[in-house]
């Protein structure tokens, strides 16, 4: 009994690293897309229009919103404002990618307990939560590098509001206030998220968009670190659709350079993975 138990266990563990080792070969493979030159033209197209307009945003925000907003915020700390402090830590980056990372620890650990025909079910599955994860990574990690290089100072530092304090490469939290991580985390997630179950997108853009007012509620941000915080976002969650769909994962590039999500599996289908992967 015992011998064919551990038997199992075995057999189980290399199913794991086989499964591990082919999610990994699937993201860091050569790209096979014969469009993805005209989805990479379309891709610097969009990130130009939308960094200009962004640009021409923050300008403004900079010289003629900024002070008179964070003027017009409660004294930082007030008591009244704790839903507001409950409510911005679901855009903490740490919160969410581990939160994502956790899925996809589930998602690996049930692949091994199931048969033929349900695992492409969960593997499809759980690619776009792969996508969701490394869009949300690979911008907050731009953001940080923004961050450092930037050096704004936030909301008050200094002792009064002043929109152009900065202290470029200082590494200091009180000088990392553009972008906003926050926002840059939270527009990744929804632009990721929206981009492979669309239905999602109205709550998804949503949230996004309160917790950018959250931080600036908080003194923790300026009005325009949040904006670049979410130009960030929807950037490196749309750098991250384009490696996955160049690799035919998750989705597909049309004649224009287009890229639209490939069907995902049903939930009917999702349901039944999941009693055969939690089965006794």
């Amino acid at each position: 009994m015992a011998a064919g138990h551990g038997a199992q266990l075995s057999g189980y563990i290399v199913e794991l690293g086989v499964a591990a080792r082919q999610s990994v070969s699937r993201l860091v493979r050569a790209p096979s897309h014969s469009r993805r030159a005209e989805a990479r033209r379309r891709l610097a197209r969009r990130w130009l229009g939308l960094s200009v307009a962004t640009a021409v945003a923050i300008a403004f925000l900079m010289f003629a919103i900024d002070v008179a907003v964070i003027k017009a915020m409660p004294p930082r700390g007030d008591a009244a404002l704790w839903p507001l402090r409950i409510f911005t830590d679901f855009g903490k980056s740490t919160y969410v990618l581990y939160a994502l990372a956790a899925a996809l620890i589930v998602i690996l650990l049930m692949t091994p307990r199931l048969g033929a025909a349900a695992k492409p079910v969960l593997i499809a599955f759980g690619l776009r939560v792969q996508y969701v994860f490394f869009s949300v990574l690979f911008a907050v990690l731009l953001a940080e590098v923004f961050k450092y290089a930037i050096g704004r100072g936030r909301p008050f530092v200094g002792g009064k509001a002043d929109a152009f304090h900065y202290s470029h490469f200082a590494g200091s939290p009180a000088f990392e206030s553009l972008p906003s991580g926050h926002a840059t985390t939270a527009f990744a997630l929804a632009f990721a998220v929206s981009s492979v179950w669309r239905s999602a997108g109205p709550a998804m853009w949503t949230f996004a968009v309160l917790i950018c007012v959250s931080r600036v509620a908080l003194l923790a941000h300026h009005p325009s670190d949040v904006v670049a915080g979410a130009l960030t976002g929807v950037i490196g969650a749309m750098a991250v659709r384009y490696w996955f769909a160049a690799r035919r994962l998750a989705f597909s590039i049309g004649r224009d350079g287009a890229i639209a999500p490939l069907p995902g599996p049903p939930r009917d289908a999702l349901k039944r993975v999941a009693r055969e992967a939690f089965a006794p």
